[in-house]
């Protein structure tokens, strides 16, 4: 089976069997993630660029302070590239989680159109029952955040962030994270005039009024990929209870019921006592064929509804991606409707001060705001001049406000094309590795089958008949 150290991303092409690129090795890879050559003049101005490779790997978890309350796991974090921004080929360091979930809410903050990969969730019966640092869980916190750097270092802009960089190669991570928290890279947003305005103009739930086609597509190719997650994750989950005891009492169980078999065959041979041998033999071969179903489901079933999760969660990462494009897009619309708003105000008071005829009759709202003027005593020509004055200033601010979305709503347009092509490339890779093992486990049961039935036939056929 493929190993955990071993690469498969050396392409997505199902067709290509290029040998992976080992850790250890000087070949470079050539596939998503591992580009060198930003130059290709078949690339658009929208697809992704690498600059380099970035290969890295969790190994060696340790328990720290071990006697304490404080205890924790540690993870070594090694890499390979050829990315400028390292200073060296090879950086490694020791992390523990917690410094994993500051790398990605970082990563978060710092690339809001990038589609950063989600880490396992912490809140889990092992953190309860303080099974946290058993072996069992140990190594599956390994793979999960071996996959999450995998992730991140196949990403063109996230492998070259400074706080990867720091994560694989600072021997002092605290004081870099105190100080990428109070100078984050980048100026700081300015709370501007999207900010003032109150939660009904900017409705969470109000939907695009002119929804681009193009993220119309990707949104219905995401609905689809996760409902073909889901259902292959839950059918999997059927084999595997059907397959492997699961500490239940189920009765679909498939190795229980080839155990339970292998104790009858045993029976009989105590009764038949010509083929006794013959009858333990075939029991013993019931016996490891039942463990080889076990064996399969922990080494290649198991891995592979870790993965299907994992993986449908990252989905759930590209979907909030498109999500906040089109809050962006939301904006600058809805600030477009406001100035529209507040310009037909202004023009209204400068028509009534201008005297022209039916300028009030505008509609009922700005009849009975006239009305209500005129009670309070605020219905003179002064006060108009004062209010145009003050919309003039922010109408200006506005006009200044709905550049500024418009820019940001059609720049974030373009970078989330780069990252839909850059998650497809990770999907791609990520789904050839995981059928891939999936076969290779399948291979490996049935060649162990084989040989384990094949060794009985001789020994069935020593049984004597006389007709």
């Amino acid at each position: 089976m493929l190993g955990d150290d071993d690469d498969v991303f050396d392409s997505v092409t199902w067709e290509s069997p290029a040998p992976a690129a080992s850790y250890d090795t000087e070949t470079i890879p050539s596939g998503p993630g591992f580009r060198q050559s930003t130059t290709d003049s078949n690339e658009g101005p929208l697809d992704p660029k690498w600059e380099g490779y970035l290969i890295t790997s969790v190994k060696d978890p340790v328990k720290e302070l071990a006697e304490t309350k404080d205890a924790y796991v540690s993870y070594l974090v090694q890499a390979k590239t050829n990315l400028p921004i390292f200073s060296t080929p090879n950086p490694s360091a020791r992390r523990r989680f917690q410094d994993f979930v500051f790398l990605r809410e970082n990563l978060v903050r710092d690339f809001p159109a990038c589609v950063v990969p989600p880490l396992p969730d912490k809140h889990r019966l092992e953190y309860i029952t303080g099974d946290r640092f058993s072996p069992e869980f140990m190594e599956r916190r390994r793979l999960d955040l071996h996959r999450y750097l995998q992730r991140v270092s196949r990403h063109p802009t996230l492998q070259r962030s400074t706080l990867v960089r720091a994560f694989f190669e600072s021997t002092e991570w605290h004081v870099h994270m105190h100080q990428h928290i109070a100078h984050p890279p980048g100026p700081e947003p300015s709370p501007g005039i999207i900010d003032n305005l109150s939660d009904t103009l900017l409705n969470a739930f109000a939907r695009v009024r002119k929804p681009d086609e193009r993220f119309l597509d990707m949104r219905e190719g995401v609905d689809k990929f996760e409902e073909g997650l889901t259902v292959s994750e839950r059918l999997y989950t059927r084999v595997r209870g059907r397959t492997s005891d699961t500490g239940s009492d189920s009765a679909e169980d498939l190795t229980a019921d080839y155990h339970d078999l292998a104790v009858a065959v045993q029976g009989l041979g105590f009764l038949e006592s010509g083929i006794t041998d013959q009858l333990n033999h075939f029991s013993n071969t019931l016996l490891e064929f039942s463990a080889l179903l076990r064996h399969t489901t922990h080494t290649t079933t198991d891995p592979l509804l870790l993965h299907l999760h994992s993986l449908l969660s990252y989905s759930h990462a590209n979907r909030a991606v498109l999500k906040l494009r089109d809050q962006k897009q939301l904006d600058f619309e809805e600030l477009s409707d406001y100035l529209s708003g507040v310009t037909a105000e202004r023009d209204r008071l400068a028509a009534v001060i201008s005297g022209h005829a039916g300028s009030t009759g505008l509609g009922l709202g700005a009849y009975l705001k006239d009305r209500v003027d005129a009670l309070r005593g605020a219905d003179d020509d002064r006060s108009r001049v004062e209010k145009m004055r003050k919309l003039d200033i922010k109408i200006k601010e506005l006009q200044d406000a709905v550049t500024t979305a418009h820019e940001t709503s059609d720049a974030f347009s373009d970078e989330t094309l780069r990252e839909q092509s850059v998650f497809q490339f990770a999907k791609e890779a990520e789904m050839k590795e995981m059928l891939g093992d999936l076969a290779d486990g399948q291979i490996e049961f049935y060649k162990a089958s084989m040989e384990e039935w094949e060794r009985i036939i001789p020994v069935i056929q020593r049984i004597r008949v006389d007709v």
